[in-house]
This record gives structure tokens, C-alpha cells and sequence, in this order.
């Protein structure tokens, strides 16, 4: 028997041999490792499937992500535009309020300096008033030291008094 050319009887068994663990695997065999790939194929398109719906469901998350954040930003706006506007209306009364009392405050100083201006000149009038007689009643006594002179003042001043009536 040489290597390279078989016998007719070997070839035979051979072939017998193939269509036995053929038959063999084809009967019992092929249906289990089909199975198991149609089951494989089913569990991956199972998977790719969930992996689709995942990235749907990631995808719908992100954009609502986007949507509550981007409404965020806008109540922050409107948080801070309204804290804004109340804060400037607390700084204007503030002003206001402060005006007022300024405004108080120097009507109350005109009143006290007026009073006091008033009270001023009032004792400087009496002040003046007071001097003037003194220094009248001092030139008069020195003028009216003599009777002559006493008597010329007191005629000069029946003549004018007599002038005055006489003009009215």
C-alpha cells in the first residue's frame, strides 16, 4: 500500500466512516450547534437592540439635560434681573429717604440760624441802643454843664417842637 494511492477497501471504509459520523452529525450535531447560533445571533440582536434603545433613552437624557439647564440659566436671569431692579429700587428709596432727612435736617439748621440771627441782632440793637444813651447822656452832660448852656439847649428845643406843630 503506498501513501500517495489509496486501496479500493480503504477508500470504501472511508467513505462509509464519513457518511456514518456525517449522518451522525447531521442528526444530532448540526441542530445543537445551529441552535446555539441562532441563539448567539438572537442574544446579540437582543443586545443590539437594547443598545439602540439605550442610546435613544441617553440621547432623549442629554437633551433634556440641555432643555433644564438652558431653563436654569433663564431663571437665573430672571432671578438675578429681578434681584437686580429691587435692589436698585432699595438704593433709590434709600437715596430718597436720605434726601428727605438731609433735607430735614438743613430746613431745621435755617430755622435755628435765622433764630439765632434774630436773637443777634436783637442784642446787638439793645447793645447799640443802650451805648447810644450813654454816650448821648454823656455829651449832653458834658454840653449841659452850665446853666447858659442848659437854658439855650431847652429853648432850641421849644423852637422846634413849636416848628413841627407848626407844620402839621
Amino acid at each position: 500500500m503506498s501513501l500517495i494511492t489509496p486501496d479500493f477497501g480503504l477508500l470504501f471504509w472511508m467513505t462509509v466512516i464519513f457518511a456514518v459520523v456525517f449522518f451522525i452529525l447531521a442528526k444530532f450535531g448540526f441542530p445543537v450547534i445551529t441552535g446555539m447560533v441562532e441563539k448567539r445571533s438572537d442574544r446579540i440582536e437582543e443586545s443590539l437592540r437594547k443598545a439602540d434603545e439605550a442610546e435613544k433613552a441617553l440621547a432623549e437624557m442629554a437633551e433634556r439635560r440641555e432643555q433644564i439647564i438652558s431653563e436654569a440659566k433663564a431663571e437665573e436671569a430672571k432671578i438675578l434681573k429681578e434681584a437686580s431692579a429691587t435692589s436698585d429700587s432699595i438704593v433709590a428709596g434709600a437715596k430718597d429717604k436720605a434726601r428727605e432727612e438731609a433735607e430735614k435736617v438743613l430746613e431745621q439748621a435755617r430755622i435755628e440760624i435765622a433764630a439765632e440771627k434774630e436773637s443777634a441782632l436783637r442784642d446787638i440793637r439793645r447793645l447799640v441802643a443802650r451805648l447810644s444813651v450813654e454816650v448821648s447822656e454823656k455829651v449832653l452832660r458834658a454840653d449841659l454843664d452850665e446853666d447858659k448852656k442848659q437854658g439855650a439847649y431847652l429853648d432850641r428845643l421849644i423852637d422846634e417842637v413849636q416848628r413841627s406843630q407848626d407844620k402839621s
